[in-house]
């Protein structure tokens, strides 16, 4: 009777385990999947008038690769890297019901907006960017540690030359001291491994910038 009863634990465990990967497999495919809001990209082009049609949809990948991050990480908190993908994350916001539909989704609950930053004095945005920085990167098979790219959302700013936006180099090494002011250097993001959470279903909101919600979340499995 103990061995059948330690089975079916056991069986209920490795079940439950699937469960929670074949979801966190359904919201990404989501996220990848998803269609903006009619009329989305137009309030981009109002924003930022001097990018194309191919530039802003451009910025929709990279949005989407913010979003993955802050899935693929367990839902825990993730900081903006780029000014231009902010843009388009803030003109998705309003589209209240749209947005909020697409949080629970993608996310099990919604996704507050925090503006994009850089590393800092803030030790939560600081957890955030790396956290951000590990996920974009195995997103395109970059090691985090020793990158010999960017990742796309961390290249935006600079790609399309956003004149407020955040420039990033894959390594400080090869600048010059005139450029070393005004350029942030991925290698100094890859201290961590992202492994806090990386299941994409943690709900837990303690530690080093532990909540995945900014501002605070709405409820959610």
């Amino acid at each position: 009777m103990l061995v059948l009863l330690l089975a079916l634990a056991v069986l209920a465990v490795i079940a439950f385990m699937l469960w929670r990967r074949n979801r966190r497999l359904e919201r990404e495919h989501f996220i990848r999947n998803y269609a903006w809001p009619k009329g989305l990209l137009d309030r981009l082009a109002k924003r930022r008038p001097e990018l194309s049609l191919k530039d802003r949809v451009l910025v929709t990948r990279g949005l989407k690769q913010f979003f993955l991050a802050h899935l693929r990480s367990g839902r825990r908190f993730v900081s903006m890297p780029s000014q231009v993908a902010d843009d388009l994350w803030h003109e998705f916001i309003l589209y209240t019901r749209g947005y909020d539909a697409f949080c629970r989704q993608a996310f099990g609950r919604f996704l507050h907006h925090t503006p994009a930053v850089v590393l800092g004095e803030e030790q939560q945005n600081n957890a955030g960017l790396r956290r951000c920085w590990y996920w974009c990167c195995r997103e395109e098979n970059i090691d985090p540690k020793n990158p010999s790219r960017l990742p796309l959302l961390f290249a935006l700013d600079a790609k399309l030359a956003i004149a407020d936006g955040f420039i990033y180099a894959p390594d400080c090494k090869t600048l010059t001291s005139a450029q070393g002011g005004t350029v942030h250097c991925g290698a100094d993001l890859g201290g961590g491994d992202g492994s806090d959470g990386g299941s994409g279903d943690s709900s837990d909101s303690s530690g080093d910038g532990g909540s995945g919600c900014g501002g605070g979340c709405g409820g959610g499995d």
